[in-house]
């Protein structure tokens, strides 16, 4: 009698050979049965393939479809075929061949006493030309306290003092525009924020770590969208001197893995068709003490960037509604402690004095739920609400107080400059 071992191998190797069989006789029919098929022409329609089989051919002609829910398609096709390597990274290819053009270094050059008052370079950013008229969107922290900027194109050409303009500037959106003269200046061309999907692959452009040459480019994926955070400060006004308080808050950012570091900022965030969707602007900060958060950064959303930054060409600068409020984002956990059934909005921590709100009657601990009816759903619906309407316009709030629900009408005001 063969030992236990030996005589499983041998069971096992018969059944496997009653198996090879049947699964020969398998393969033999499916292909007897696709060749008959194909014949036909077209791939049947529903079908995972995308394309076409010719008459008589023995194999498909289709491709996995590439990466990219792209906010510019009007129709979206799905596959449960993965994507290949290769197309993402042509794609990603592509992108550095249609946007690096356009994507330009800023150079902030301020005075030191030390250097016998002369202009120095003290830190450096990005930015991207936007329009044929060799406007460029970047952040606001790139230009501030800026004795003078240069502007360098990647293919060498640099512009700086009286060929530098600064159209104007928003330190509450961290938005700033700027405006070169030259030749056949390169344009990126502008997207569609509203139109993004989280896992959605993007690819960021930017100066980082000031390193010579052309831009970095850097892929990942959409994280989050509709956050809201908070920029670092500092108390000179400067982005480079001791951070003491913070900066402003901004809402409807969206949140990536793609690798951002100091220099990138201000700097394009694009889709896999080389439109930008966001503004590289900030990374996230320690997680916890001696902590560093990875694989976090923030962009923001281009929709509300071309919004400013129309504004800054037409008027110089851009105003903002004001209600005069200051609040947190409502979640489940803190209306579980404050024994509330609403779980979503804004529960405001105060109201300043003489403001939209305060004449209005809001209150501290008021919940807002609804903006003119329409449900607070993002830690940036109440900010979005309020900035898509103008100044002198009236929004009805609606505010559960006490277990109380109420209507609250406000009319915004201007949002003063130090606010």
């Amino acid at each position: 009698m063969l030992p236990f071992g030996a005589h499983g191998a041998r069971g096992l190797w018969r059944g496997g050979q009653r198996v090879v069989a049947l699964l020969l006789a398998l393969v033999l029919i499916v292909s007897v049965g696709a060749a008959c098929t194909l014949s036909g022409g077209t791939a049947a329609s529903g079908s995972a393939a995308t394309g076409t089989a010719t008459a008589g051919s023995a194999t498909s002609t289709s491709k996995p479809l590439v990466l990219a829910s792209d906010a510019s398609s009007a129709t979206k096709t799905t596959t449960s075929d993965a994507p290949s390597q290769a197309d993402f990274t042509n794609s990603v290819i592509q992108v550095a061949k249609t946007a690096k053009p356009a994507v330009v270094e800023i150079t902030n050059e301020q005075t030191s006493v030390s250097q016998l008052s002369q202009p120095i370079p003290v830190g450096t950013g990005s930015g991207f030309i936007y329009d044929n008229q060799g406007h460029i969107l970047t952040n606001n922290h790139v230009v501030e306290g800026a004795q003078s900027l240069v502007v360098t194109l990647p293919d060498g050409r640099s512009f700086k003092d009286n060929d530098v303009k600064v159209v104007g500037t928003d330190p509450l959106t961290d938005l700033a525009v700027l405006q070169i003269t030259g030749d056949n200046l390169p344009a990126v061309q502008l997207g569609d924020s509203s139109q993004l999907e989280v896992g959605q692959w993007v690819v960021a452009l930017g100066y980082a770590l000031g390193l010579e040459g052309e831009p970095t480019v850097t892929a990942g994926v959409v994280s989050a969208l509709n956050r809201s955070v908070q920029e670092p400060g500092d108390s000179s006004g400067s982005p480079f001197s001791r951070q003491t308080q913070s900066g402003p808050t901004l809402s409807d950012v969206i949140q990536t893995d793609a690798a951002i570091n100091p220099g990138n900022s201000g700097g394009p965030l694009t889709n896999l068709d080389g439109q930008v969707i966001g503004i590289n602007t900030l990374v996230a900060g320690e997680a916890e003490p001696g902590v560093q958060a990875e694989g976090i950064g923030f962009a923001i959303a281009i929709n509300t960037a071309k919004q400013i930054a129309d504004e800054i060409v037409s008027t110089g600068k851009a105003s903002h509604p004001y209600v005069g409020v200051s609040y947190i984002p409502l979640t489940p956990a803190i209306a579980a402690q404050l024994n509330v059934t609403a779980t979503k909005g804004a529960l405001i921590q105060s109201v300043v004095d003489g403001s939209p709100a305060a004449k209005a009657g809001l209150q501290k601990d008021d919940i807002v739920t609804k903006v003119d009816g329409k449900e607070l759903t993002t830690d940036s619906s109440f900010a979005n609400a309020v900035e898509s309407h103008k100044v002198g316009d009236t929004i009805t709030l609606t505010v559960v107080r006490n277990g109380q629900t109420m209507q609250v009408p406000v009319t915004l005001a201007e949002r003063p400059a130090d606010s």
